[in-house]
């Protein structure tokens, strides 16, 4: 299992926006769209890059009330 530094989940109410960031450093990738609501950036040797789901709160029911649960994660302070 290959541990990921600088993983990034953040959810914006505001847009009702999920966005999953698997790699903290910039790189080039393309962006490869499942359908109107999810896309999946991927990056240098087919590294899934990033995952954006817009309306999120349609996919994940009680995401703007309950947000967004971590099991197994260290949390890290802003």
């Amino acid at each position: 299992m290959e541990v990921i530094e600088g993983m990034r989940i953040i959810y914006d109410p505001t847009v009702d926006a999920l966005s999953i960031r698997l790699v903290e450093q910039r790189v080039e990738y393309e962006t490869i769209r499942l359908n109107d609501q999810v896309a999946v950036d991927i990056g240098p040797g087919e590294r899934i890059v990033a995952i954006e789901v817009l309306d999120a709160s349609e996919l994940v029911p009680g995401l703007k009330e309950s947000g967004v649960v971590l099991e197994n994660l260290a949390v890290a302070s802003q």
